[in-house]
Formats: structure tokens, C-alpha cells, sequence
């Protein structure tokens, strides 16, 4: 069985025991380079947080070195990717 076959149904399997197909989530991630301020202002423009929540995700992210931004598909989470690694932040979707 070819790699790509293996990992598709690894996938579903996954998929089938979570009870999720699309889930995934935004990820955040502390690079110790960028200012507090920089951070909340990206993700308010970006991620439409309010100032509140981007405080909220900036401490999170200090103090545990990730957090959870967004989540929804692949799909609706990849311009929120793309534009945040534009800005230079660390981040991913899982």
C-alpha cells in the first residue's frame, strides 16, 4: 500500500474516532521577538478578535508558548495563517 494511501485512512480513522472531519485549530505560537502590542494589534486586524480576547491569547501564548486562536476547517483557517505569517508570527494549523 502506497504512503499517501496509508496516511489518508490513518486520517479517516482519526477523523471517525474524533467525531470531527474538518476541526482544526489555529495555532499561536511564542517566538520571544514580537512586542505584546504587535501581537494584540495583528490579531484584532487580522483574526477579528477583540482587544479583550487578543490580550487574553498574547498572555496565553507568553506564559504557555502556544494558544489556540481560531478553529473551524482547514479551508476558512488558511487566510487567517497566511496573513499572520505575513505579519511574522509563528503560527500553524493542527
Amino acid at each position: 500500500m502506497a504512503d499517501k494511501e496509508k496516511l489518508r485512512e490513518s486520517q479517516e480513522f482519526s477523523e471517525e474516532v474524533t467525531g470531527s472531519n474538518n476541526e482544526r485549530y489555529l495555532v499561536l505560537y511564542n517566538d520571544d521577538h514580537h512586542t505584546f502590542d504587535y501581537v494584540i494589534e495583528c490579531l484584532v486586524d487580522i483574526c477579528n478578535l477583540d482587544t479583550i480576547q487578543a490580550e487574553q491569547c498574547t498572555f496565553i501564548v507568553h506564559f504557555k508558548g502556544k494558544c489556540d486562536v481560531k478553529k473551524g476547517s482547514a479551508g476558512y483557517l488558511r487566510p487567517f495563517r497566511e496573513a499572520l505569517a505575513g505579519k511574522g508570527l509563528k503560527v500553524t494549523i493542527e
